[in-house]
């Protein structure tokens, strides 16, 4: 069997590609850095040659919600396309858990139009939305320095390592289309400040953290349990605590 995987030298696609080479599948990977142009189409038709199925981990830049919007769009579209024209049979797309309760930031635009545009597209498809990942708190309090200090908003999350999610991606590409898809979650709730702190901790990173929604990354619509996954979400085994002994990788 031959898979594409667009955004695959991306930090999920690396590890879906992996995962792949382990179970014997011909892996394709689709990047800018492989010569191909998602959001332009350059090089994508002859790179799907005798691909069954896609996975797209893309992760196109935007500086807004509206240019979000036009290159996920304008990537799906693409490889949409290409893949109905190549005989491709199921298409993956990775996407967000709980993306229609929170307007959110330019990515959080641009997954829903991604959605929105596999869905309307040629080829089956099985949408899977993940919660965030075990390092989403670091990831934020980067972006956000006050006087010297990490902002970490007092998010509620049931986060999912990023090897799990490969591992579903994996799994649901080597099976049949399911327009209905899938939440995937981690094994329990935690506090993001909590989990920032421990992740600069276990990396052996000396970070000031404060606990405080006004100049966070995020704002008070993230509030609450809104973030959590709906009943029936899938659970994968991989806690923030085996998650941290292993690396925080």
């Amino acid at each position: 069997m031959r898979i594409a995987v667009a955004g695959g030298t991306g930090r999920i696609g690396r590890l879906v590609v992996a995962l792949l080479s382990r179970e014997g599948v011909d892996v394709v990977s689709l990047s800018r850095g492989e010569g191909v142009d998602l959001v332009g189409g350059a090089g994508l038709a002859e790179r799907l040659t005798d691909v069954e199925a896609l996975i797209d981990v893309s992760n196109p830049a935007a500086a807004d919600a509206a240019e979000a919007e036009r290159v996920y769009t304008a990537a799906s579209e693409n490889l949409l396309a290409a893949g109905a024209a190549a005989g491709v049979r199921h298409h993956v797309a990775l996407s967000i858990a709980a993306i229609d309760a929170v307007q959110g930031g330019p990515h959080y635009f641009g997954k829903r139009a991604q959605e929105r545009t596999v869905r309307a597209g040629a080829v089956p498809y099985t949408i899977v939305r993940a919660t965030q990942f075990h390092d989403f708190p670091a990831m934020i309090a980067d972006r956000a320095i006050v006087d010297g200090e990490a902002v970490v908003p007092p998010l509620l999350l049931q986060p999912i390592a990023p090897a799990d999610v490969a591992s579903v991606l994996v799994e649901v590409a080597l099976g049949a289309p399911d327009p209905a898809g899938i939440v995937v979650a981690g094994p329990r709730t935690e506090d993001a400040v909590d989990m920032a702190r421990r992740t600069f901790a276990a990396r052996g990173a000396d970070r000031a953290i404060r606990a405080s929604w006004a100049g966070a990354a995020l704002g008070l619509e993230f509030s609450g349990e809104v973030l959590l996954p709906p009943a029936g979400a899938r659970i994968a085994p991989t806690s923030f605590d085996a998650w941290l002994a292993a690396g925080a990788r």
